[in-house]
């Protein structure tokens, strides 16, 4: 029942997007005038999206029954039509049915609710581990399976911005990870600092980044391309501007990006902009 709920709302999305004529089908990104969720690129947002379509027709089922309630009172039972209203009460089974049938909605919804949540916290056994760091205000990156590749993602300002690049949405390094993988994050922030959270919509992944703790999530990207997220915690003066770029590429194409920041770990790195960037911020704070 999710599955094919899932597919009705990619296809109404696909629908609006064709008619509105600006937006793609497959959106890796926010887009104006977007209706629903963005399409699912992860088993995690799949179920996600399918659960969200299965509530949105309880919730429509509850919101028309109670509507056609009033409209009968407000029809059948006014004083016009009724000037002698009935006294009747403690109907034992309106008072039963009123209890049951709320308890029985509750525990549809519960039962494929907590199904999700422990698919989403349960990990499996990752293919790719990176550790991201959300500093005031940017990300870093670490990956500890490839020696010491590590490096930070700033956003790009207007003037830095190359054609087909999303304002407030691009960085300067994208995380890089192979398609069809499972990539297990762990999500912190500076000791120092403040609460983020590590959020791409079109994975599912939404995790909160805590100073002196260490939590996880994990997706598995389904199709190649970029994705884009942003802090999603109230994180400060520059909450806005600390978006998340993550590049989906081939297993080969990976393996060649490891090779080459490899190598230039090997030639000693540039850690001119990170100390830049590092001044400046202490001197704003």
């Amino acid at each position: 029942m999710l599955n094919m709920a899932s597919r009705l709302h990619m296809a109404l999305i696909a629908a609006i997007a064709f008619l509105a004529g600006a937006v793609p089908a497959l959106a890796q990104q926010p887009v104006p005038w977007q209706m629903g969720l963005q399409p699912s690129f992860s088993p995690v947002m799949e179920r996600i999206a399918g659960f969200h379509n299965f509530l949105l027709v309880i919730i429509t089922l509850i919101v028309l029954f109670v509507l056609a309630l009033l409209t009968i009172l407000i029809v059948r039972f006014n004083s016009k039509a009724n000037d002698t209203p009935s006294r009747t009460s403690h109907n034992t089974l309106l008072e039963v049915a009123w209890t049951v049938i709320p308890v029985i909605i509750l525990v549809i919804i519960a039962i494929p609710s907590f199904r999700l949540l422990y698919y989403q916290i349960e990990s499996p056994e990752p293919d790719l581990t990176i550790k991201t760091t959300g500093y005031q205000w940017y990300w870093g990156y670490e990956y500890p399976d490839h020696g010491d590749i590590s490096f930070d993602s700033i956003m790009l300002t207007d003037d830095e911005l190359k054609e087909g690049q999303p304002r407030l949405l691009a960085t300067d390094n994208d995380v890089v990870v192979p398609v069809d993988k499972v990539v297990k994050m762990l999500v912190t922030a500076d000791p120092l600092g403040v609460i983020h959270a590590w959020t791409i919509p079109a994975f599912g992944s939404k995790v909160d980044a805590v100073p002196g703790r260490m939590n996880e999530t994990w997706f598995k990207a389904t199709k190649t391309g970029m994705y884009y997220g942003q802090c999603s915690e109230l994180c400060g003066r520059d909450h806005a501007f600390m978006p998340i770029s993550v590049r989906v590429v081939t297993q080969e194409e990976f393996d060649a990006w490891v090779s080459e920041q490899t190598a230039k770990l090997e030639k000693g790195g540039d850690k001119t902009k990170l100390a830049q960037v590092s001044g400046q911020q202490a001197t704003e704070q």
